[in-house]
């Protein structure tokens, strides 16, 4: 059903991820551990966000590490993932001293993916407890799996031309130090080859085969259908070796952003959530613009690998059945 990837986040020591799938619903979450904590930081560029804990990441607030991030579908009815997530890390301890008790630190961001599969199936605390007990640092799996389950591309013209989307992964080195991402790919907009330029997954021509080109197409469209276009965001993780302060952190993950433009077209529309993490072990020195800079080429290949990962579902078509 998926493919795999070894050079993924799981590359940066101290990272697990865990999926946990419903096949029948097409929904799912997935979950990257960091159990000895990790600096957090965030940027949220999409205009139609649903999240939580984003505002604990901000610079001047206090706390300064994250043991988990949750990346969901379901839309807001996701986010009760965490609390399973949370579970899973209290029961071993891990979490933010507050001296009556450990809080674990848990931010997420959910998909919508409501318009696929089963609109009543949706990730739950027992999902997200599932997906900590799957989590591992071995190769991780991508495609139609996690949150990228319902995940799907290009809907300016609804679902019924919308392609599959999935979860991808991708690793960057340079000396010691390693930055990976996961992302799950749900975007309103195209996905292109970033050597060609061209789409490879997308919004399909209402008549005849081929790509509509969505960014084209939009003028014909925008203002007649916009209650169609509900249903996208892409969400993801950066983790990294490198020693960073907290606004190290949100800048990595501001500049991470960078790589998701470089691979949507359009990108951070009214339509999207599109909201990145950062997660920083803190094991190897690293210059933040060169951390950011080797962010986004992650980001740009994990999108495009989960587009290249996903299997046809929910009567949406996937790359390899374009060919």
């Amino acid at each position: 059903m998926e493919k795999t990837g070894a050079e993924g986040i799981t590359g940066v020591p101290g990272i697990e991820v865990g999926h946990a799938t419903d096949s029948a619903g097409l929904t799912g979450c997935t979950v990257v551990l960091c159990r000895q904590g990790a600096v957090a930081g965030v940027d949220v560029r999409g205009s139609a966000p649903a999240t939580r804990e984003t505002d604990l990441l901000r610079s001047e607030n206090l706390v300064e590490q994250a043991h988990a991030v949750l990346l969901t579908g379901g839309s807001a009815f996701g986010l009760n993932a965490a609390a399973g997530v949370m579970r899973y890390l209290e029961e071993r301890d891990i979490g933010f001293d507050a001296g009556v008790a450990r809080v674990p630190i848990v931010p997420a961001a959910a998909i919508f993916d409501l318009g696929i599969g089963d609109s009543k199936a949706r990730p739950d605390a027992e999902m997200g407890y599932a997906a900590c007990r799957a989590a591992g640092a071995g190769v991780v799996a991508e495609g139609n799996v996690g949150a990228g389950a319902g995940a799907t591309v290009g809907k300016l013209y609804g679902m019924s031309r919308a392609m599959k989307g999935g979860v991808g992964t991708a690793l960057r080195q340079a000396g010691e130090l390693l930055v990976g991402a996961i992302v799950v790919v749900n975007p309103f907009g195209d996905v292109v080859d970033p050597a060609t330029g061209q789409i490879i997954a997308g919004t399909r021509r209402l008549r005849g085969a081929g790509f509509a080109d969505t960014t084209r197409a939009m003028a014909g469209v925008i203002g007649r259908a916009v209650l169609g276009f509900a249903g996208n965001t892409i969400v993801g993780v950066v983790a990294t070796n490198a020693r960073l302060s907290k606004a190290q952190a949100n800048k990595v993950a501001q500049m991470a952003h960078d790589g998701l433009a470089r691979v949507i077209r359009p990108a951070h529309t009214m339509f999207d959530g599109d909201a990145l993490f950062t997660l920083a072990t803190g094991e190897s020195a690293g210059d933040v613009t060169l951390v950011g800079a080797l962010a986004a080429e992650a980001v740009a290949e994990a999108i495009v690998r989960g587009v290249r990962a996903a299997q046809s579902a929910g009567g949406a078509p996937a790359v390899s059945d374009l060919k």
